[in-house]
């Protein structure tokens, strides 16, 4: 029987936890610094520029409706310059909808008859940039005027502590994905949905406790316990289905029963792949085990109704030309699966992970503007493209 005895400190086990008890405790230290005098992190304000491309509005347009007073007010800087929070830009789509020409345009998200789009992102190998994928695609989405979830899969809960929360300190327990799949008195998703600093994206976080589904789903098909695990994230979310638009989750870099929980569960799949021969081989070797366990689920589940599978170019160095090759030896592979835009490696997305942001959280004014506006322009190009795809998977003609 095993021991219950908390490991001698001069033990290898004690040596293991005492380190992390002091890691987790610097790093909540380090958290609560980066977001003083607030607990909790707090998006910044958009300058006039950021509005308009977010929104497709003209800079004049933005002024005369300003001037007209179609728009809310907003705060101004020292330099009389508007900044506009989330929320107020937001209200300004929402009247431009009603008012400006072809209003629908402004609200891109669900209309009538339109099905809730659930987005995996997956890899088989970790590093792939899955969870810089996941939230920044989150992140403007949510700025574009989408309603989004986004859903931690992955016990190591990275995309969980990137809205600001210690996983292994305020999830220790409850709170998380697994509270609503576990077979033992499942809660309903909505319990656990979480209101983000990010107005119109919520998030389901994840915890250590999450890799506990992976032996329970064994013992509960053994026991045929119901749902099956090929359907519970799938009723999880059909709970909560009209509040968003889009589901977007961040699977584990595994192929267990959490990732396939996800894939089954999903109307679509964005594989994110590093263009460099190890990464490309361990890629190849997940689409074969997914391919072979998906073909046997559908034996008894039907088949599997993805709208899409794309692959992600991710940390892509155009100067690297090892790397410049294997991604045109991918795109001769994989043709039109391949999106056109790469993610771009860059300084200002690693600089921005070590307090928690993405780019779409730093201030402007305190990034070199060029490294800024490169990593910009490969995100929000690789965002813009995959959100047409979205769009066709709702039978919307695209540009």
């Amino acid at each position: 029987m095993a021991s219950t005895e908390s490991p001698a400190p001069g033990s290898v086990a004690g040596t293991i936890s005492a380190n992390a008890a002091r890691l987790s405790e610097a790093l909540n230290n380090h958290m609560r610094n980066s977001f003083q005098p607030e607990s909790r992190k707090k998006l910044r304000k958009f300058h006039p520029a950021e509005v308009s491309e977010l929104t497709g509005i003209s800079m004049s347009n933005l002024r005369t409706r300003h001037q007209e007073g179609d728009f809310p007010d907003v705060e101004t800087d020292g330099r009389g310059r508007r900044l506009y929070c989330a929320e107020e830009i937001d209200q300004i789509r929402h009247v431009m909808a009603k008012t400006g020409r072809n209003g629908e345009a402004y609200l891109p998200g669900r209309r009538e008859g339109d099905g809730l789009q659930v987005i995996s992102i997956v890899n088989f190998k970790g590093g792939s940039s899955k969870t810089t994928t996941a939230i920044h695609l989150a992140q403007r989405y949510a700025l574009r005027g989408y309603r989004v979830l986004a859903i931690d899969m992955d016990p190591q809960a990275s995309l969980t502590t990137m809205f600001g929360y210690r996983p292994e300190i305020e999830f220790a327990e409850t709170g998380t994905i697994y509270d609503a799949l576990r077979y033992e008195d499942p809660v309903p998703l909505s319990q656990v949905v979480r209101k983000t600093y990010f107005h119109n994206l919520d998030l389901v976080p994840a915890g250590l406790l999450l890799s506990e589904y992976e032996t329970e789903t064994a013992y509960a098909l053994q026991h045929r316990i119901e749902p099956p695990f090929t359907q519970r994230l799938s009723v999880a979310i059909g709970e909560i289905e009209e509040d968003y638009d889009l589901v977007i989750i961040d699977c584990p870099p595994q192929l267990g029963f959490t990732t396939m929980s996800s894939l089954l569960a999903s109307t679509g799949l964005l594989i994110t792949v590093v263009p460099s021969m190890l990464d490309v081989a361990s890629m190849a070797q997940f689409l074969e085990m997914a391919g072979e366990t998906v073909r046997t689920l559908e034996e008894s589940t039907g088949p599997t109704d993805w709208k899409f599978l794309k692959f992600l170019i991710a940390r892509y160095e155009p100067t690297d030309v090892p790397q410049a090759q294997m991604a045109g030896f991918l795109r001769s592979i994989l043709l039109d699966q391949v999106l056109t835009t790469p993610m771009l490696k860059s300084t200002a997305i690693s600089d921005a992970g070590m307090t928690q942001q993405t780019i779409y959280e730093l201030d402007p004014n305190q990034v070199v503007r060029k490294t800024l506006d490169r990593i910009l322009e490969s995100v929000n190009g690789m965002a813009d493209e995959f959100e047409k795809i979205i769009q066709q998977a709702w039978g919307r003609r695209t540009i």
